[in-house]
């Protein structure tokens, strides 16, 4: 086996010291927000046309479209912690094009459809980008692309036999270091057109105040507990209990990301993965001259284990990924967001990359956990004579995806026959986890297998082999 630069290049042990000792276990993102109106609880019976549960990108992009689609209709969002409290605060801020979790991916699954559905993943950017500017929303949103980096020789030939044109473009050793300077790097792709950046917390914020603006009534520290139907025709649609009131709607929306379904078919379709992250404090102006990090673009290397990176709106960089931790029992807890040694090899990695920084502080650490499924992109289905739609299991590319999957849901629940709705990709299942002990065993032997690979040159073992074989994997 061989190594990684990550593991030839390790910055000093003091390095990291000084650079974790003062940092705060919260996520940025929700701290540098605006603090926001206390929300009421729901304290009693009522009746709408549509409510939707959670609220995350993809409960509001749900509750906004709907309204805007329908003005007069009563629509109610139950949350059952704070607004974008979970992924959709703690998040990159990348907001990708890719619907699919890239065009490898997608082709593999749904070969007669991929092109479609690039371009798809391209409208659904430029619906978003036009949504910024046309509701207000002030989430500090910049279209700089990103840049897939090299950052091992054999990366390298990968990134040469990409397709390449005015909006992909190949960057050799000196044209990467022109527009990021790491030691590290040896080549890279710019992706001009198909990447944005956003303020996680900002923008779920901002959807909250325009759906609110709307007639959107929002419910805060509201658990849904149950959903039934007993009793009810498919026009007097659902009923959803929680502790202190019953909302009987026409028709539910289910955005829950990575908790527990309150549908049994989808308790095994999703497993949560926690991915950590770190964010320095805003850098000097001879900092940013020293990395030579002018055009802003969201960067990521190649590995399976990959880093993901940018810069905040006040220079800030952002630094997660690589770890990307299972729990027994798919449990999603508190206590599994202070991972120490997840920081410091964070930490290890950023000076690795970044060595002209040390010196710098992170401000910030935090993790939170990612709905992934097996086919590594988001699933959709309706329940319950099509009153009940759902979408979940975006694996880390919910930023963008939520907004085209709110479509989807509300077309589904108009019983509209949209293109959308007539997609492959909508309308297959994802395979589901095995119960446990099964899915432990499984995902850490995938995991094992995957590093295996990063340390051999990206050669994928029998495992993985025939993991893709069947359509099935593991990822953040």
């Amino acid at each position: 086996m061989g190594t990684t630069i990550f593991e030839r290049a390790r910055p000093a042990a003091s390095v990291i010291d000084e650079a974790l000792a003062r940092t705060r276990q919260a996520p940025f993102w929700l701290d540098d927000v605006a603090p926001q109106t206390s929300r009421p609880r729901l304290t009693a019976d009522l009746d709408c046309d549509l409510a939707i549960v959670g609220g995350g990108y993809l409960g509001l992009w749900t509750a906004v479209l709907a309204k805007l689609q329908d003005p007069g209709a009563r629509v109610v969002l139950l949350e059952a912690r704070t607004i974008g409290w979970a992924a959709s605060g703690r998040n990159g801020g990348f907001c990708e094009a890719s619907l699919t979790h890239g065009e490898e991916n997608g082709r593999r699954r749904w070969p007669r459809e991929i092109d479609r559905l690039t371009e798809l993943g391209l409208e659904n950017l430029d619906e978003i980008e036009r949504a910024v500017a046309e509701l207000g929303l002030d989430c500090d949103f910049e279209r700089t692309g990103a840049i897939d980096l090299a950052v091992e020789k054999h990366q390298v030939d990968w990134l040469r036999a990409e397709p390449t044109n005015d909006d992909t473009v190949f960057l050799d050793a000196a044209a990467l270091h022109a527009e990021v300077d790491s030691p590290t790097y040896l080549a890279g792709v710019w992706h001009k057109r198909t990447n944005a950046l956003v303020h996680p917390g900002k923008l779920a914020t901002e959807l909250a105040r325009v759906a609110t603006g709307l007639g959107v009534e929002i419910f805060e520290h509201t658990p849904v507990t149950g959903l039934d139907t007993q009793g009810l025709s498919p026009a007097q649609g659902t009923r959803l209990r929680t502790e202190a009131g019953v909302v009987r709607a026409r028709k539910t929306a289910l955005a829950t990301n990575v908790f527990p379904s309150l549908l049994a078919r989808n308790r095994l379709a999703t497993v949560p993965v926690y991915d950590y992250v770190l964010m320095s404090e805003p850098l000097s102006a001879e900092q940013l001259a020293a990395i030579n990090w002018q055009n802003r673009q969201g960067l990521s290397d190649l590995a399976n284990q990959f880093h993901y990176y940018r810069l905040s709106a006040d220079n800030r960089i952002l630094f997660g990924g690589y770890d990307a931790i299972y729990h027994f029992g798919a449990r999603v807890r508190g206590g599994y967001e202070n991972r120490p040694e997840s920081f410091r090899r964070l930490a290890s990695h950023f000076f690795t990359t970044f060595p002209q920084l040390a010196g710098l502080r992170f401000s910030h650490r935090w993790a939170g956990a990612i709905d992934t499924s097996t086919r590594f992109c988001a699933f959709f289905g309706t329940a319950r004579a099509g009153r009940i739609s759902y979408a979940a299991g975006f694996t880390g590319l919910g930023v963008g995806a939520t907004h085209f999957a709110a479509k989807v849901i509300l077309d589904q629940l108009a019983g509209r026959q949209t293109e959308r709705t007539q997609l492959e990709m909508v309308r297959g299942r994802a395979l589901p986890f095995p119960p446990e002990p099964l899915a432990s065993m499984g995902i850490q032997t995938t995991r094992w297998s995957l590093d295996r690979a990063d340390h051999n040159e990206g050669r994928r073992n029998l495992i993985l082999k025939t993991l893709d074989a069947l359509g099935l994997g593991f990822d953040s």
